[in-house]
This record gives structure tokens, sequence and C-alpha cells, in this order.
């Protein structure tokens, strides 16, 4: 496709995923009482061959065609790696130090439960046959499953955190450090599964290795190299262009380098975020750089992730029922343990719910795990379709469970604490308006 025609195909997916975004997102507050967030993630599902694809497959190839999804993907990258970059920028790293024991606890439940399933689960799907490529062995299968099941959407988990104000809370700091524990983990299994099919022991050893050492450089050395640039912001009180330029440099190279070692982009970005100063540089950049994120670049990455999605595969009753079995399995396996590592570490009830329920979400962070298994010959398109059902579902189940058990709660608290919150609010409305 010629440079030209790539870019009026460009801006005329652009304006119709910003548009289907913004009105799939209102409609899911206002009618299903589900954050922004899971009505852009269906929008996505929509403009893929599984809806609009479905009854308009001739309209959908011409707005979307395959030699058009490069630019989509890359910009996709950018969307989500960014928006973990401006989590990252809310991180408190006092409530994680306080309650790294319960994160680990957690993290570590939520691995384990599903990776025992996978254990039970692995031989029946390898029994049923078209479920898993010929030259996948039992050991491999069990360490894909076990990923699969275990990892947790955390872009998504990020974004229902945000949308309901926990970000800075015991709560929402506890469930980013366990999700990204636990995604971290996930990565890395996934990665030595493809250094067993072939890949070589590089990947597994750049996950491992490399990824740790680049993570354990930011998290200890970022936050003395990057302090001038704190002192820079509060001394100009504001983030200047330069100042800017210098903040995207930097994510870009946290995302390339998380990107090299074979895990994800977004961890750098997140792991960039935590570590950059606060005060006036955090709040500005924010300022800067949420808009842009939020509404154009991050709907670009559920949309690309929609378009690799096919539900018709599930229109087999086999299917459907070995699809609820898998359901079931995991939802019990990852928010069951999740609750009870979090029981078991001092939280209350409700708490520990609630990480369960958000800790269970899936999300496009699977099915980005299970586009890598089925483009590198891992699984066939029929477990690629039950595991995308899977990620729906538990993602769809998260805000109103989350809702339900922890809804009440944090709005009596919040009740509570109303004098001390009003007491910040000048400083929160005021700013953006002042800039």
């Amino acid at each position: 496709m010629a440079p030209a025609e790539l870019s009026i195909y460009f801006f005329a997916q652009l304006a119709i995923i910003i548009a289907a975004a913004r009105t799939v997102g209102w409609a899911a507050r206002k009618w299903l009482g589900q954050p922004q967030v899971v009505g852009e993630m269906i929008a996505g599902v929509i403009l893929g061959p599984s809806l609009f694809g479905l009854f308009f497959p001739e309209i959908q190839q011409a707005l979307f065609p395959k030699d058009s999804r490069t630019l989509l993907f890359v910009l996709a990258q950018l969307g989500v790696g960014l928006y973990m970059f401006l989590v990252g920028l809310q991180f408190r790293g006092d409530e994680f130090r306080a309650n790294v024991k319960s994160a680990a606890s957690v993290s570590i439940a939520g691995m384990a439960a599903p990776f025992a399933i996978a254990v039970l689960i692995t031989p029946l799907l390898l029994s049923n046959g078209g479920l898993f490529t010929a030259g996948v062995s039992q050991f491999q299968a069990t360490l894909f499953m076990g990923a699969a099941i275990a990892i947790t959407a955390f872009p998504m988990l990020a974004r229902i955190i945000h949308e309901r104000g926990l970000s800075e809370t015991r709560l929402g700091t506890l469930s980013l450090s366990a999700g990204a524990i636990d995604d971290a983990a996930a990565w890395t299994v996934l990665a030595i599964v493809l250094a067993s099919l072939g890949a070589g022991p590089l990947v597994a050893i750049k996950a491992i290795v490399g990824g740790g050492l680049f993570a354990l450089f930011i998290l200890f050395a970022g936050p003395r190299l990057l302090a001038p640039l704190g002192r820079i912001a509060e001394r100009e009180g504001k983030v200047s262009q330069s100042l800017l330029g210098v903040t995207l440099i930097l994510f870009a190279a946290a995302a390339l380098g998380m990107d090299w070692a074979g895990l994800h982009a977004v961890f750098g970005g997140f792991l960039l975020g935590t570590v950059m100063p606060r005060g006036v540089f955090a709040t500005e950049l924010r300022r800067v750089l949420e808009p842009v994120t939020v509404v154009m670049l991050l709907p670009i990455f559920f949309t690309f992730s929609g378009l690799n999605t096919q539900m018709s595969l599930l229109a087999d009753p086999s299917m459907f029922l070995l699809a609820g079995g898998i359901l079931v399995a995991s939802i019990a396996a990852k928010g069951v343990a999740c609750w009870g590592a979090a029981r078991l570490t001092g939280q209350d009830n409700p708490t520990a719910m609630a990480i369960g329920a958000l800790m269970n979400a899936r999300g496009l962070m699977e099915l980005i795990i299970i586009n890598i298994g089925l483009q590198r010959g891992i699984i066939t398109p029929a477990l690629f379709s039950i595991l995308v059902l899977m990620a729906i579902v538990t993602t769809l189940m998260a805000s109103p469970l989350f809702e339900l058990v922890y809804g009440r709660k944090a709005r009596a608290e919040g009740a509570l604490g109303e004098l001390g919150a009003d007491q910040d609010a000048p400083t929160v409305e005021t700013k953006p308006a002042s800039a």
C-alpha cells in the first residue's frame, strides 16, 4: 500500500475508532454501569470481524484492510504504553512498601492456582483434539494454559482503578502491584514456552535476566537520576517542551527495553512512571499527556485487538460447553485464590473480595498472549476463541462485581473523609485551569 493511500485509510480509521469508542463507552457507563474502558473494549470487538465484519464483511474489510494494520499496531503499543506510564505517575511507592507482603502473596496465589487448574485441564484439552497444534507437548501446553488463565488485564485494571478514583488508595496500589508482578511472571512463562518451541534459549534468558535487570535498574537508580527533572519543573512551575521531550525519550527507551526483553512495552512505561518525580512535574505531565492518550491512542489498542478476534468459532455447542467449563474453572482459580491470599495477609473482607474481582479480569492482555500463541502455532483458532470468551466475560464481570463487594464500603469511607478530601480539592481542580 502506497504511503498516500495508507494515510487516507489511517485518518478514516482513526475517526471511526474514536467515534465508536466514545459512543460505546458512553452507552456502557449509562446503561450497563460499566467503566468507559469496558465500553472501549467492546467497541474494538464490534469493529472487528465478530460483529461489523459478520454483517457487513465487505465494508469492514474495505475500512480495515490487512495492509493498513501495521500502523494501527504501532500506535496501539504507543497508546497502552503511555497510559501505563500515566498510571505509574500516580503509583504510591509508600503504599506499595507498606503492602508488599500482601502484593506478593496475592500475586503468587494468582499464579499458583491457575497453573494448578492448567495441570488438571490440559490433558483433557489435548485429548479433545483440535485445540493445540500437533507439535505442542503436554508440558508446553500446560505452561501456555497456565499463563493464559493467570494473566491479569493490567491496563484494564489500571483504568478501572483510575476511573473509580482509587489510584492512590491502598486497594489501588495493592491491586496494581500484584497485577504487575502477576503479568510479568505470565509473560516470562510465555517466553519460556516460545523458547522451547524453537525460538531459542535467548528468548527465555532475555525475559528472565534482561527484563529483571532492566526493571531493577529503573526502580533503584531511576529516582536519583530523574530527580533533576522534578527540580527544574518546580523551579519553572511547569513542564516545558524540553522537559516533555526528555520524558518522552525516556519513555521510549523504557518501553524498548521491556519489549526487547520479551515482556511488553507496558511494563517499561509503568515502571518509569513509578520513579518519576512527583509534585509539579507529575501533575503537569498528566495534564499534557492524558487527554490525547485516553481519547485517541488507547482506543486504537482496543480496536487492533478486536480486529484479531473472531467469536463465530464458538457456534459449535461442544466448543461452547468446553468454553463454559474453562471459564468457571478459571474464575474459581484466580478470583478465589487472590481473595484468600489478601485475607491471609490482613486485608478486610470487602478489600480482599475487591482485589479478587479486579485480579480476575483478563481483558486484552490475554488477547495479546493468545494472539501470540495463535501466530506461533501453539493453539488453534478454536482454543483461541474459547480464551477470547474467557477474556471478555471475566472483564465484564470485574466492574459490577467490584461495585457489589466494595462500592458501599468505598462510598462510606469517602463520606467520612469528605472534609479531608475537600481540603485537597482546590489544588486538583484549579491547577489545570491556571496552566
